[in-house]
């Protein structure tokens, strides 16, 4: 095959699947890559071939569906799925990890793996965080919008379906090499003393408490009321070392490596085997500013701050690495079973110093605090799947799919520590000397380690069996199935306090090094008051095992009647079983002293989940949907139970609330489609929800550091708006570069409304709840969100580029309380660019821009800032060989 052909399908494809945030979808199922070179050189037009099996998918859904296929992932140059799903109509991205659709919490999505749930290394949510999933093993995204009886009963927003690269149908071996860096990293970052195998994303035990204290902690004989001398030993074994240094930040660095084939077995080709393994590994460094408000005060109508750190400078280093490895075997293209095995890192280890006041510490009074944190935590899933898909053409061509998913993740983090010094003026220069005029707090609380682990497993299995019937009117199919889910989760935190004041020589104390100040010779030499120097601050609750069970059936039918009505809907009936049991380390027994309360921990419902989808075909260019649906959002594994726990993501004290109720949402929707020539489109939908008992978060007041959030219902609330969606190519304003030029994009306008109860929340959570906004939007949801994209492509397909553009609007992070309204996350503006370039037949160089307005993040209430982090431009560079 002759090269320009190669090149010129490389740009339709470029330019066509991305369809950025519009009718994304993905080409027909193992479409070889000479089909689609034969369709595009036979059509002699970019907007055609690939292009309509990706507007044929989307027209083909029976329910409103949006999918992204690798081609436009790699357009977007987004780096993980959590990034990509932005571009997605009605979607935003909370915390670079969680996607909220139609301005619906984390909780109100569900993720599936290959359509089979998968478990989650979050400690605190059942949900997945999306950027643990490196785009380069996703063959595509697809998002459902409006719910089908097929899909899980636990459905808000949107089920997202990450669909994993499989088998190819001819020889694919491909490496690549990439660099980046940020613009932030220009000066020089933070640094400690980490572990000799931080570079693989693993700690080499250093960090992990030493085996003499472990070992008390697993038989239950904790760090209480030490005698002295017990304490310094045991502390004498930790590691001290954990003292910032500055060092000058190296570019980032990236490699992933693709082989894959398939064969004949025999002559007739009847029998097929064929594998795909992939490997990836990214190192990446990123440092930033940030500003946090704990604690503000109104007087009069000032708002003063109390308490906050007005300058932290924080390094957060990154491992990434996956392996992706599938084997099938396919016999007469009827029977086709498929093995996978996915295994997925992520590693985050940040330091922090943090300089700042608090309300008996502060500037005015001639004193400074700074705070050193570190947090080093590692994600990992493991899952093995088997799937199978079977059609038989004696039986009217039956088809019956299966499906069989073992999956594990883990959590841990070995050893986290923060500690805190003073910095005194005491030459009243107006200067806080953090070298000279600086001591480690003479306090109970001078340092905290903790150590953290997670393990969750999931069990998950199910078939589906299809039956198509034709009469002379009718095409008619029926569909029946079940879905099984059996998932189970163990997690496990310790911590102790340094007390300081059980030194007895105050003095000791000066420095601005933790490991100097208690190295070992101070140990050994300094005198002790009569407290032991370490304290066990673990506490009832820090423990808890947890159960899940999902049994469901489901019957769906599909009737088209004469190609121009479209009639699918069923139901679904689901059992679902969870039990949640904290712990107290101390003892392994509930940590819940009430019956009412431990009744409560246990939660069962079953019952039917109906939905219903109506399609008018005017032609083939244009369709009318609307649909109807009913589902529900259950809480979270920890959101029934009252112990306190720290939320890792945002550090605030979180507890839940034992009898949470479910929440039980009616879903509704209307589009219309207008596909037009050469690939054109548009659509604009309409969606609303009505939801009983939606689940919030709301504030507890009068907490001594950061809010203390409480789960609970609120009465009632809504959420609808309309979505827009195009694709334009530009050729009609002029001949030239305009042929190669398109526009496409998405706008979402939404509004939402809860309804809370202050009374009604007390009872539920038994603390004051002393909200300002009784009627206030969702968390979490913005009133707008807007994608646009301009790409372009040579003629000659040796150039392509794109513009992206992505902004949200403005977002409730942390519900108000005493008169104080909600803090919102202000609305970010990211611009990006990527350009490819194809010299030869097999090379594609990639070079990126991303965040080019330099934004910031930031949170905000009443104009005061609450938080900030500069982000910086993130620069990236990658070289990719096709080797065949």
């Amino acid at each position: 095959m002759c090269k320009p052909n190669k090149r010129f399908m490389l740009s339709a494809v470029s330019l066509i699947v991305m369809t950025a945030l519009t009718n994304t979808g993905q080409a027909i199922a193992q479409q070889s890559e000479d089909d689609a070179i034969e369709e595009v050189v036979t059509t002699g037009t970019r907007l055609k071939g690939t292009a309509t099996a990706v507007i044929e998918e989307r027209k083909n859904q029976a329910f409103v569906a949006d999918i992204l296929g690798a081609e436009q992932i790699s357009r977007t140059g987004d780096s993980d799925a959590a990034s990509a799903l932005r571009r997605v109509t009605g979607l935003t991205l909370v915390d670079g990890k969680f996607i909220y659709v139609r301005g619906l919490g984390e909780r109100y999505s569900s993720t599936a793996l290959n359509s089979a749930s998968v478990p989650s290394p979050d400690p605190t949510r059942n949900v997945i965080p999306l950027d643990l999933f490196p785009a380069d093993i996703i063959e595509s995204l697809s998002v459902q919008k409006s719910y089908s009886p097929s899909m899980p009963a636990s459905f808000g927003g949107g089920n997202v379906d990450i669909r994993l690269k499989s088998i190819p149908a001819q020889l694919v071996f491909n490496a690549s090499v990439g660099t980046g860096y940020n613009t932030e990293n220009g000066s020089n970052g933070l640094d400690y003393n980490g572990g000799g195998d931080d570079w693989r994303g693993q700690d080499d035990g250093s960090r992990a408490a030493p085996d003499a204290i472990a070992q008390r902690w697993a038989s239950k004989n904790f760090l209480d009321n030490l005698e002295q001398d017990v304490a310094v030993g045991l502390l004498s074994q930790v590691k001290r070392d954990y003292d910032p240094f500055e060092e000058s930040i190296g570019p980032d660095g990236s490699f992933n490596l693709t082989l894959g084939n398939s064969f004949d077995l025999d002559d007739d080709r009847k029998w097929r085997v064929g594998f795909l393994a992939t490997a990836g590994y990214k190192a990446s460094t990123e440092v930033s500013q940030q500003y946090e408000l704990q604690q503000a005060d109104r007087v009069g109508d000032d708002i003063i701050n109390v308490r906050f750190f007005d300058d932290i400078s924080a390094t957060e280093r990154t491992v990434q690495w996956s392996h992706l490895f599938n084997l099938g075997i396919d016999y007469n293209r009827n029977h086709q079973i498929d093995y996978s095995l996915i295994v997925l890192n992520d590693t985050r280890d940040e330091i922090r110093t943090q300089f700042g006041n608090t309300e008996n510490l502060s500037q005015a009074e001639g004193i400074r605090i700074r705070d050193i944190v570190t947090e080093y935590e590692e994600r990992r899933l493991f899952t093995n799947q088997v799937r199978g898909k079977h059609t038989f053409p004696e039986l009217n061509f039956l088809g019956f799919d299966w499906r069989v998913s073992v999956g594990r993740s883990l959590r841990n983090a070995p050893g986290n520590m923060e500690a805190r010094f003073i910095i005194e003026d005491a030459n009243q220069d107006d200067i806080f000397d953090e070298v000279n005029e600086i001591s480690l707090i003479n306090a109970p609380t001078a340092g905290r380690y903790s150590f953290q682990t997670l393990n969750d497993r999931l069990e998950n299995s199910g078939y589906n069996f299809t039956y198509p019937v034709s009469s002379e009117n009718w095409e008619m199919e029926f569909k029946y199935g079940a879905d099984f889910v059996t998932k189970s989760r163990t997690a496990e935190n310790r911590r102790f306090d340094i007390n300081t004041r059980a030194i007895a020589d105050s003095s000791l104390l000066i420095g601005n090094s933790f490991g100097d100040i208690l190295s070992n010779d101070v140990l050994n030499s300094a005198a002790f008051n009569s407290a032991p120097i370490i304290r066990d601050t673990t506490i009832a609750g820090d423990d808890y095992v947890a159960g899940q069970k999902i049994d469901a059936y489901y019957i769906e039918g599909d009737f088209f009647y004469k190609n121009k009505w479209r009639f699918s809907g069923g139901f679904r009936w689901e059992d679902f079983r969870q039990v949640v049991a904290p712990l107290d380390p101390r003892t392994n027994q509930f940590d819940l002293a009430d019956d009412a309360d431990r009744s409560e921990l246990a939660f069962q419902e079953d019952d039917f989940y109906p939905a219903f989808a109506v399609t008018y075909i005017k032609d083939d260019s244009m369709q009318f949907r609307a649909s109807i649906g009913q589902t529900v959002v259950r809480p979270d594994l920890r959101e029934v139970s009252s112990a306190t726990f720290i939320d890792p993501l945002t550090e605030f004290p979180i507890a839940g609330t034992p009898g949470v109720r479910t929440t039980s949402i009616i879903n509704y929707d209307l589009r219309w489609e207008w596909y037009r020539e050469l690939g054109n489109n548009l659509s604009i939908g309409l969606f609303y929800k009505d939801m009983e008992d939606p689940i919030e978060s709301v504030q507890s007041p009068a907490q001594d550091g950061p809010p203390l959030i409480r789960i609970a219902n609120a009465e009632s609330g809504v959420v609808y708006g309309v979505e827009l969606e195009f694709l334009q190519d530009l050729s009609f304003v002029g001949d030239g570069i305009w042929e190669n030029l398109f526009l496409s994009g998405n706008l979402t306008v939404s509004d939402s409304e809860i309804e809370l109860d202050r009374q009604s929340i007390v009872d539920q959570t038994g603390v004051s709840a002393a909200i300002t906004n009784i009627k206030r939007r969702l968390t979490g949801h913005s009133q707008f969100v807007a994608n646009l994209q301009m790409g372009y492509d040579s003629v000659n397909g040796e150039h392509s580029a794109s513009l992206v553009y992505n902004v949200f609007g403005d977002r409730i992070l942390i519900p108000g309380i005493d008169g104080f309204d909600d803090s919102f996350e202000t609305p970010f503006h990211s611009l990006d660019t990527v350009y490819k370039y194809y010299p030869n037949f097999n090379t594609t160089i990639t070079f990126k821009v991303q965040n080019l307005l330099d934004q910031d993040k930031e949170l905000e209430f009443e104009g005061v800032l609450l938080r900030s982090e500069t982000r910086g431009r993130g620069l990236s560079l990658s070289y990719k060989y096709d080797f065949y």
